[in-house]
């Protein structure tokens, strides 16, 4: 039997055959995360609507994984701007608002297809 364990939602998933997570022990690992909508394949037109729904797909993904935000150890992001990054630190402060306990960041450019202007994933340890 494996120790891997496989995080899927309703509210989001990938067009490939692959889960949102991957657990293993306490261990949490995501695949690429979009502001695509599950339901409708759209993606919001504005770098802040996009965020804000990325951020709401993490939170989804680790509770659904046993988790909560704290767990969340490192987060990677991905963008088409990424002098951009105030529409990324808006959430990133609703989700982490006191300065002693962030995750770590990194923000890297990317060459996003579909109107996508921001991905993430991130790494988490939980319990």
């Amino acid at each position: 039997m494996s120790q891997r364990k496989s995080i899927h939602l309703d509210t989001y998933k990938h067009a490939n055959p692959i889960p949102a997570a991957s657990r293993i022990g306490n261990m949490l690992a995501t695949g690429i995360i979009t502001a695509r909508d599950p339901v409708t394949s759209k993606i919001p037109v504005t770098l802040e609507e996009q965020c804000a729904v990325v951020f709401g797909h993490v939170k989804s993904i680790v509770e659904a994984a046993g988790g909560t935000t704290a767990s969340i150890l490192k987060l990677n992001v991905w963008m088409k701007d990424p002098s951009q990054r105030a529409a990324v630190n808006e959430q990133w402060l609703k989700m982490f608002p006191d300065e002693h306990s962030r995750p770590a960041r990194q923000t890297m450019r990317a060459d996003l297809e579909g109107g996508q202007l921001v991905q993430c994933d991130f790494l988490a340890v939980i319990g």
